[in-house]
């Protein structure tokens, strides 16, 4: 006969087993490079976004050159998604704003997370130094997902290993932010990368 205690303990064990692992991560990079497009691309919930309207104000700190005559608002808070991995990890992204005087909020948004995606627009290759730089002093764990906007990559992944003076163990991916699949695949190179670090 099973007692009520041990069937209860049973039902316990199993609720516990079917919750999937919360994980946060970061998505972060230079202005316009594509981190609200990589969160929404891959989230199963209608992403939180807070982006703005650019205005004539903003313009001359706002400027993303080349990269999109077409981009008329940004992020000015955070972009929220949320994305399961099987049964066994429920994923929680966090994009963070572009712009340099917003990086204030980069302490928070980071607090907590077990790593971060640094999305690099090869076009602008400069604009990824101070997020690579950020996650390199917090002691973050980071892969940079090189986004190829129209399936353009103007530097090669050695390239860009060697332009950002990159530690052998970080990888470097490339990626596009409007793909789920590809999406999805460096979301998973994060992890495996985090977990490896937290075993070293």
């Amino acid at each position: 006969m099973v007692s009520v205690d041990s069937s209860f303990q049973s039902a316990q064990d199993t609720e516990s087993e079917s919750v999937p692992l919360p994980v946060k991560i970061v998505v972060a990079g230079g202005y316009a490079v594509g981190k609200t497009t990589f969160v929404s691309s891959i989230s199963e919930i209608d992403p939180l976004t807070t982006e703005a309207a650019l205005t004539t104000v903003s313009a001359a700190v706002d400027n993303e050159g080349d990269a999109g005559e077409s981009k008329t608002s940004t992020t000015v808070a955070m972009d929220f998604g949320r994305v399961g991995l099987g049964d066994e990890l429920v994923l929680y992204l966090f994009g963070t704003p572009g712009q340099d005087r917003f990086r204030f909020m980069w302490d928070e948004l980071t607090r907590g997370a077990i790593g971060a995606v640094v999305i690099l627009d090869t076009r602008r290759f400069e604009d990824s130094f101070g997020a690579v730089e950020y996650f390199e002093q917090a002691q973050v764990p980071f892969v940079v997902a090189i986004n190829a906007f129209h399936g353009d990559l103007h530097h090669s992944i050695e390239e860009v290993r060697e332009g950002l003076d990159l530690a052998p163990d970080i990888p470097v991916v490339s990626t596009d932010a409007r793909d789920r699949e590809r999406t999805k695949q460096t979301l998973l190179e994060l992890v495996e990368h985090a977990l490896l670090r937290s075993q070293g």
